[in-house]
């Protein structure tokens, strides 16, 4: 694989992909998100998310935040709490990823794990939780991942902007991982107000019920969800995909070994993904995707 297009201090890179599906005339490009700072995507969103309330007077300086995460997004806060000297509180279930964990509590962020419910709901036993705590902290606020406008604004913002400019404008089809939607929302906006005629494959998990899916159990945290967020009912891509557990494995698995990158699940179904749908892809196409966040927290 090699760089495509320029890096600034807040950009990820760019790179083209030569092996992973090299027997097919087609050229894949993906934006390495896992190099942020605090690993994964969720860096631009929680910048994003507490920016806004920085700006509105809603978060006063040396405040707190509460946020129900199932790890990325809790890391991101946590880090960019740290930094300007708030309080973070992350709401987590029992699914959290260990490593999550303990990367926020280095940051100093304090864990509040939410017992499964009865209906195995977790996301929303955990919101649940957030509202509670917000009570007994007067003055407290959640970020609102599932809700904030600030959650897609940050993608529209940075992360599409950054993946064109490094494609020279042009890709035929862009895979973006689901969970808050924030994400695929971004991209979505961006493309269909720039009139790109980019066929936006939403990957999703096998048990979540974003896109009409059917609930069921889900060990892997960060894809797919349990209730439908409120920016979900924007959500409108072109093509969803929902995919086995064991296929996330199988295409983390390939991307290591056939390109040397460490992915976390998600970034796993979306090769997946890809590998389903190629039978309907033209030669030639220019394929893109987001390595949201690293294998190692998985590992």
């Amino acid at each position: 694989m090699y760089s495509v297009g320029t890096l600034s201090p807040f950009q990820s890179p760019t790179v083209k992909l030569q092996r992973l599906f090299e027997s097919h005339e087609i050229e894949v490009f993906a934006k390495l998100d896992l190099l942020q700072l605090s690993g994964s995507t969720k860096e631009r969103t929680a910048n994003s998310l507490i920016e806004s309330l920085l700006k509105a007077g809603t978060l006063e300086p040396g405040g707190m935040i509460v946020e129900s995460t199932s790890g990325n997004l809790g890391i991101a806060l946590a880090r960019q709490s740290a930094v300007r000297g708030i309080r973070f509180v992350a709401v987590v279930d029992e699914n959290a990823n260990r490593s999550a964990i303990d990367i926020m509590r280095a940051y100093g962020a304090v864990i509040d794990v939410v017992t499964t419910p009865a209906d195995g709901n977790k996301l929303a036993a955990r919101r649940r939780r957030v509202q509670h705590l917000l009570t007994e902290h007067p003055g407290a606020v959640t970020t609102n991942q599932y809700g904030s406008p600030d959650n897609p604004d940050a993608h529209f913002r940075t992360t599409m902007p950054e993946f064109m400019e490094a494609t020279d404008g042009r890709l035929d089809m862009l895979f973006v991982a689901t969970s808050t939607t924030g994400t695929l929302l971004g991209c979505q906006r961006y493309l269909r107000q720039h009139h790109q005629e980019t066929t936006l494959v939403a990957v999703d998990a096998v048990g979540s019920v974003l896109f009409g899916g059917e609930s069921g159990p889900r060990r892997f945290p960060g894809l797919g969800a349990g209730i439908v967020p409120e920016l979900a009912l924007q959500a409108d891509p072109d093509v969803v995909c929902q995919i086995e557990e064991i296929d996330m494995v199988r295409g983390c698995r390939k991307l290591a070994r056939r390109e040397g990158i460490l992915a976390g699940a998600s970034t796993g179904a979306i090769v997946t993904a890809i590998e389903q749908l190629l039978p309907q892809v033209q030669a030639g196409s220019r394929i893109g995707f987001l390595v949201h966040d690293s294998g190692v927290p998985y590992l």
